[in-house]
């Protein structure tokens, strides 16, 4: 019996353009400057970014952000299932626990929405669809979103020891989606 929140059935969005987004941020945790500094870069480069989108663009960024959601939490799966371990049990804790450590980008509100994104996607479900059920993004989730996309991102790094192994997983995804539709 299929789901309604099936990823068959959900948007992808624009994966280029959060890609984007999730690699520069990435890019300022690995950097060497004062976190401060590279906050207020990231964050002037954000709002930048954002208001040249224009309103449905926005829409596609956050349906791009949930898909990446999606693959990084299904690369997850398969590498869980390699050494006989739950994505569910394994991943979730750890990235609540550090989504909890970090009160400014993730109130407490925001937290069981961004775990139950992370569920969703780790069961097998879009992440845009299982939001979707709850009305529209609120402005409060859109910083938690984004910061879940990363935190997946460097937990996908750190297993692999690569800071760019993130990245570059979707990257090839997409260039090898790219020669699918082309050949």
């Amino acid at each position: 019996m299929s789901s309604p929140c099936d990823p068959k059935y959900a948007p992808v969005g624009d994966i280029g353009a959060a890609l984007m987004m999730i690699d520069s941020r990435l890019k300022a945790i690995y950097d060497s400057k004062t976190e401060s500094e590279s906050d207020t870069e990231q964050q002037q480069m954000v709002e930048q970014f954002a208001a040249s989108l224009g309103p449905t663009g926005i829409d596609e960024l956050l349906e791009g952000t949930g898909t990446l959601i999606y693959s990084f939490m299904e690369w997850l799966r398969k590498a869980c299932e390699d050494h006989d371990k739950d994505v569910i049990e394994y991943v979730v804790p750890a990235l609540v626990a550090t989504m909890r450590m970090m009160p400014k980008t993730f109130r407490p509100e925001v937290i069981p929405t961004m775990a139950g994104l992370l569920i969703a996607a780790g069961t097998g479900l879009s992440p845009n669809l299982w939001r979707e059920q709850y009305g529209p993004w609120t402005d409060a989730e859109m910083t938690p979103l984004e910061a879940t996309a990363v935190l997946l991102a460097e937990h996908i790094n750190r297993v692999t020891d690569d800071q760019d192994f993130a990245t570059r997983l979707i990257t090839e995804a997409l260039t090898r989606t790219d020669q699918t539709d082309q050949g």
